[in-house]
């Protein structure tokens, strides 16, 4: 296991070196004039090349970059006109519109977008590996047929379209739920579950739809295999087979996708979090992309892509305890 553990961390190091160099060169060596769209239309040619020196632009690309690693490692100094500020490590840079630090701003939005994924997570495996197990387990019948339709309509369904069905329905004509408002759990954990239940079923819907597809799959796939007949012959009830066998050997898909679909929304439910107004991660990576705020989109990604990489080290580790048969080389 520790052998494991440190080859995944030497390789999630070199994925994010990568995706560093690769998200620095594509969105630093865009065409635009940064200095301009942050400085405004009304600046002069004066206060647009001020602007650039101040933000460091007129330096040579991989000046910059090798500064913001040396940000993310050990810190760096930031000038902001009338003074220089210290960003301790690790320092994702300073924002081009509000002169915060990147790391700060992101630590801000950070509980918002966490607890969104992982109420909706809940709810979406509980709705997607229930529904898929009954589906695998009354294979053929009408009751079958009905979770097939009713996942496959999920499927093809915007998050949006639900979240704004459910906005009308739930919240404008029973008035059942509050529109959705972000309160921290810290100050009223009632009021916070009770404020994300929306958010959480509009995602979960749609998600669970996808997890009910594949856990369906791989249980059909499971229950083909010989020890499972084996198991048939020796007289063991249906419900143990599922519960105790054929479960456990069709989670692997499942966790994988958990891993994925958790670690890219720890970089921001966009559209869930546009639509019910919840200030995370998703809706300030919207701003910042509008305006040219570089650091503040590339800060971002580079979490993204920390929390992918998190969310995959996790999930290879639960592919052992789920099925023993996997083994950690």
């Amino acid at each position: 296991m520790t052998g494991f553990l440190l080859r995944r961390l030497l390789g999630a190091v070199a994925t994010l070196f990568a995706l560093s160099v690769i998200v620095y060169a594509v969105f630093y060596a865009a065409p635009g004039d940064v200095a301009q769209i942050t400085c405004g239309p009304r600046c002069s040619p004066a206060q647009v090349q001020q602007v650039a020196e101040q933000l460091r632009l007129d330096d040579p690309l991989y000046v910059r970059y090798w500064d913001f690693l040396q940000g993310i490692f050990v810190g760096q100094d930031y000038s902001t006109g009338t003074a220089v500020e210290h960003c301790d490590a690790p320092c994702l840079g300073l924002s081009y519109q509000s002169d915060q630090q990147v790391t700060e701003l992101i630590l801000t939005k950070l509980p918002v977008t966490a607890s969104l994924a992982l109420g909706a997570m809940v709810m979406w495996l509980i709705l997607g590996v229930g529904t898929g197990v009954l589906s695998a387990w009354r294979r053929g019948r009408l009751s079958e047929r009905v979770l097939t339709a009713v996942t496959l309509a999920g499927t093809a369904t915007p998050v949006f379209v639900i979240g704004l069905l459910l906005m009308i329905v739930v919240c404008g004509q029973l008035q059942w739920l509050p529109f959705p408002q972000y309160v921290e759990f810290g100050d009223d954990p009632t009021q916070w579950a009770w404020n994300l239940l929306l958010p959480w079923l509009s995602l979960a819907l749609i998600e669970a739809a996808k997890y009910a597809r594949l856990t369906r799959s791989s249980m059909l796939e499971t229950l083909a295999d010989d020890h499972v007949r084996t198991f048939r012959a020796y007289g063991v009830g249906e419900r143990s087979i599922i519960g105790r066998h054929a479960l456990r050997g069709a989670l692997a898909p499942v966790i994988a996708l958990t891993a994925n679909d958790v670690g890219s929304m720890f970089g921001g439910a966009v559209l869930s979090e546009t639509l019910f107004g919840l200030p995370g991660i998703g809706r300030e990576l919207v701003h910042a992309v509008k305006v040219v705020d570089l650091p503040v989109v590339v800060g971002m990604v580079m979490v993204t892509g920390f929390f992918v990489v998190l969310a995959n080290a996790v999930a290879d580790v639960l592919y052992a305890v789920a099925d023993r048969r996997v083994v950690l080389v």
